[in-house]
């Protein structure tokens, strides 16, 4: 039975993509996208996973979602399990938890105005009838700081951030749960990120929502998140509160990607950790730690046993043998 204090419970999740060959098309291998990861979000609250390209963490929004079925594992959606629904039964909770993409422009449909993109959500879910609908539509995108004048055009006479607003107006139209946030600013300009970010945080306020939030770029989640989840090859390295995360990184890993981010002062003396080598390869990962081939701190222990997820500190949890002797 999951926690009910939690809007989003993940446990032991697993996401493998069968690799096909030969003449029959057998499988003969998996790429583990996401491997064996558990973490929670609690109501109203902002969880970033953070990370490498190809580190897993769009993937484990996805199957959050149910967009890709889980391989195992269990997710729990407000305390009800969903990993094994099938999937037309969860189509109709599919209103509770929503996710803004990165591209705000192939997202929405090219041929349907505004309207018809927000109306279309609240009219498949039978939430309102079209008279109500219209009306709501019309109150949703000005929260989210357009006008009802721009509800007859479509999307391709908007800027990307203005696209970015009606993404978002289409996500909470329904009024969700969760949201999950796929890079949803890294396409935008920087002063428009932070016009959305804003925006963001605002209607998280407004509308009581949980956030899941994936991003790359480590100055933006320190902006946004209440905690961190830092992964690598599918794992989970790191999960803490931001501050922590931020003020005392435990993992190598973790110090690395904070020492890559650019410093705003000219005369601070900062250290960049620079990491050799490629991310491996996640259809034949390296025995004991993932991380071990690019770690400087790596010893023995590291290629023969995989560390334990342990909270080290309150709140703090790390996968690493520094901190599990």
């Amino acid at each position: 039975m999951a926690d009910t204090a939690y809007a989003i419970e993940v446990k032991n999740l697993k996401k493998y993509f069968p690799i096909k060959g030969g003449v029959l098309k057998k499988t003969i291998g998996n790429v583990k996208a996401v491997d064996d990861i558990t973490f929670n979000v609690k109501r109203n609250e902002t969880l970033s996973l953070v990370g490498e390209s190809g580190c897993g963490k769009s993937t484990t929004g996805r199957t959050i979602l149910k967009l890709y079925e889980p391989t195992s594992g269990e997710i729990f959606l407000n305390g009800q399990k969903i990993s094994d629904i099938p999937r037309g039964k969860f189509r109709r909770m599919r209103k509770d938890i929503q996710m803004i993409f990165q591209d705000p422009f192939s997202s929405l449909n090219p041929r349907m105005t505004v309207r018809s993109l927000l109306l279309e959500p609240l009219l498949t879910h039978k939430l309102a009838s079209r008279k109500e609908a219209n009306e709501l539509v019309g109150e949703m995108i000005e929260k989210v700081g357009l006008s009802k004048e721009q509800l007859d055009r479509y999307p391709h006479e908007f800027s990307g951030g203005q696209r970015q607003r009606i993404s978002i107006a289409r996500a909470l139209i329904v009024k969700p749960k969760v949201v999950i946030l796929d890079e949803a600013v890294s396409a935008l300009d920087v002063s428009i990120q932070s016009q959305i970010l804003n925006l963001l945080i605002k209607l998280q306020e407004e509308f009581e929502l949980t956030y899941v939030f994936i991003s790359h770029d480590l100055n933006v989640v320190q902006h946004l998140s209440d905690r961190v989840g830092v992964m690598y090859l599918g794992q989970m390295m790191e999960l803490g509160e931001t501050k922590d995360i931020y003020n005392n990184p435990l993992h190598p890993y973790t110090r690395a990607l904070l020492s890559a981010i650019p410093s705003l002062d000219p005369y601070e003396k900062k250290e960049r950790i620079i990491l050799h080598g490629d991310v491996p390869d996640p259809s034949n990962p390296p025995s004991g730690c993932p991380f071990r081939l690019r770690c400087p701190k790596a010893h023995d222990r590291c290629a023969e046993e995989k560390p334990r997820f342990l909270e080290k500190e309150k709140n703090h949890w790390v996968a690493c043998h520094l901190f599990d002797e």
